[in-house]
């Protein structure tokens, strides 16, 4: 079977952490309803590599030119944001919700799709509202002061909840049974090692 392709926009001053979660579980097959059916694909604004606030470089797959509606597009956050860099993300960001695909955009890449008008009649959330007032968004009265919004086709996030963010993405991708989903986003909340327990017993599979 022919694997589901999800994008993640990579820029110069991606922030790494931000989608570390979710693009960790989405080709880690582990635990997944249908292992192995979604795969990660990086694209960029050209061949060029890029280099994250971590410092890692990253040579995307393939490039604006190249890209194509697939599964989702996901937008991490980054200072270029803030720079009013990466424009040409957000017109593609406009086909794919056109063409019903999902937009996961987390931290600065939700000022970027308020700055483009795809805020300004759904729910919500971003890093405060006064920080996407920077920009000519008409959307506050859709604000949610929340960790992770989705809404319809559009999931956001602030810069402190990757895991939200994460799990938002997984449930939207229907990447994990229900069970699973809570049990995963459970002990990577708190820490506390009865959720791992209760995902070895979800996963494992009764022996004849």
């Amino acid at each position: 079977m022919e694997k589901q392709i999800v994008h993640l926009f990579v820029f110069n001053t991606l922030a790494d952490w931000e989608t570390g979660y979710a693009i960790a579980g989405i080709n880690n097959p582990a635990f997944q309803k249908r292992p192995g059916h979604y795969r990660v694909q990086t694209v960029g604004l050209n061949a060029e590599p890029v280099m994250t606030i971590g410092g890692m470089t990253i040579l995307p797959d393939i490039t604006l030119d190249e890209l194509e509606p697939s599964t989702m597009l996901i937008l991490p956050g980054g200072e270029a944001w803030d720079e009013v860099k990466n424009t040409e993300i957000l017109e593609l960001a406009k086909a794919f919700l056109e063409a019903d695909i999902p937009v996961a955009a987390i931290c600065g890449a939700t000022a970027g799709l308020a700055r483009a008008g795809l805020l300004d009649e759904r729910p919500h959330t971003s890093n405060a509202l006064e920080y996407l007032q920077a920009t000519n968004y008409r959307g506050a009265g859709f604000y949610r002061n929340q960790s992770a919004v989705t809404a319809g086709n559009v999931i956001t996030a602030n810069s402190t909840a990757p895991l939200e963010f994460a799990y938002h993405i997984f449930k939207k991708l229907d990447l994990y049974d229900a069970e699973i989903l809570e049990a995963w986003y459970g002990l990577f909340k708190t820490g506390d090692a009865s959720y791992y327990f209760t995902l070895q017993q979800l996963t494992t599979q009764p022996t004849s």
